[in-house]
């Protein structure tokens, strides 16, 4: 028998298994790949900053008997009528369309209970959603899809999508087998026929048309509600700066880990930056202008925990807002489906195929018959619970570095673990006094 040593199969990174199944996929339909959600890839994160608790240089608070607030008022800066919140966790902008009229009835009775508010998303407003939920933002996006002024005038806020972090320079899809009967009575588009939203709004071309549009549906509502910019995270400093010029009550900042319904997946995984990368250049914008915390900063996209609110406060942000976050808790990609996602050839937490309507655990569908697995009032509470974690753990680690609102939580009580994540953050590498990137180190 030949003993001679046989050099074992190595596979390429460069052409991973992942990849070589891309080039065939892509080789056999002539398509590129659709999905939902935000990147999947590795990118520096909340996950590598650290809370330098107190001891003897700093003076904790007392959990039970010293009081952590959590209220964040947004929309200071002109509008009537701010939004005041009980906690600075919000929850994303999500279309009926993308999400069945039953989820969004559960996102708006779960905010409810949790004090906080929830935003409609592209395709204008649902009855449902409106009428269970205390605080709506209504969503003006480049489509116009279901835009309506009256509904301007009935939402709490207004938040101008720019950009998305899952897709900065990009506009929305919404497949033909979602535009159902109601669905496109609401957005004008003939039923079962693929829709494609602009990727940008076609009555302004900058800053200073803008603001004039700024100006337009403030005086629609009386200048009663806040106006929202959003932007996807590219740009951050210059978009936060030209937001503000513009007028903006609050500016939202979405990161590259931040979901959507459907876009393709090279869209999803290479463009933009991470929201780590994101909060501190928007942050130093407002600063430059004198208007931190006059201007309120929302962040989101990968908000997960309430160590990542705590960790995104801590770096200037206002509140943040989660989406996929509160799918999850809503019941998406849950594990009881499991013989229902390996059918479609997937499994639960990697199901991504929002876009075919086909979600077993009847969210981000249209299918009646899936749509009957989800109860809005359960879920509600689901996602009311998860609020009130995220909320408990956030002032836990608070209280932990002497701070009696969550809004006192600043850089210096934070060090990074790697590198990337010091020069993101612009917080010290831990155990060392160095940030990358400053003082030209």
């Amino acid at each position: 028998m030949d003993k001679t040593p046989q050099t074992l199969p190595r596979d390429s990174w460069t052409f991973s298994p992942g990849i070589n199944a891309e080039i065939r996929r892509a080789a056999d339909t002539g398509i590129y790949d659709i999905r939902g959600g935000g990147a999947k890839r590795r990118v520096p994160h909340f996950d590598d900053l650290l809370f330098l608790g107190a001891s003897i240089s700093r003076y904790p608070l007392e959990g039970y008997r010293e009081k952590c607030d959590t209220s964040v008022v947004l929309g200071t800066r002109f509008a009537k009528k701010p939004i005041e919140l009980k906690i600075p966790i919000t929850i994303a902008g999500m279309s009926f369309g993308a999400l069945s009229g039953p989820a969004k009835e559960a996102l708006g009775r779960g905010a409810t209970l949790a004090g906080t508010s929830t935003t409609t998303g592209d395709g204008g407003m649902t009855n449902e959603e409106r009428g269970h939920s205390e605080k709506l933002v209504y969503q003006y996006l480049p489509s116009r899809y279901g835009m309506n002024p009256d509904d301007l005038r009935r939402a709490d806020a207004i938040e101008i999508v720019v950009g998305q972090g899952a897709k900065p320079g990009g506009g929305g899809m919404l497949l033909g087998q979602k535009i159902t009967e109601r669905v496109a009575g609401m957005r004008n588009l003939p039923i079962g026929i693929d829709q494609r939203s602009a990727c940008r709004h076609p009555d302004w071309t900058g800053p200073d048309d803008l603001e004039i549009k700024i100006l337009e549906l403030r005086e629609i509502t009386n200048w009663e509600k806040p106006i929202y910019i959003k932007v996807g995270g590219a740009r951050p400093y210059y978009d936060t700066a030209l937001a503000v010029k513009a007028g903006a009550d609050v500016v939202v900042l979405d990161g590259m880990q931040g979901g959507t319904a459907a876009t393709q997946d090279v869209f999803i995984e290479n463009v933009g930056q991470p929201t780590l990368a994101c909060i501190r250049p928007a942050v130093k914008a407002l600063q430059d202008l004198g208007m931190h915390r006059k201007v309120q900063l929302v962040v989101s996209g990968g908000i997960r925990t309430g160590a990542d609110v705590a960790k995104a406060l801590a770096l200037g942000a206002d509140a943040v807002a989660i989406g996929t976050a509160a799918l999850i808790a809503l019941g998406e990609n849950d594990p009881k489906w499991d013989e229902d996602y390996a059918a479609l050839g997937t499994t639960a937490d990697a199901y991504d195929d929002w876009h075919e309507g086909r979600d077993p655990a009847g969210i981000t569908t249209q299918d009646p018959e899936l749509m009957k697995r989800f109860d809005p009032v359960e879920g509600a509470r689901r996602l009311r619970n998860y609020l009130a974690v995220m909320t408990l753990e956030c002032q836990t680690i608070a209280r932990a570095c002497g701070k009696s609102h969550v809004h006192n939580l600043e850089p210096e009580d934070l060090c990074a673990l790697s590198l990337e994540a010091a020069a993101m953050a612009g917080v010290p590498l831990a155990g060392t006094n160095w940030i990358p990137g400053q003082n030209g180190f």
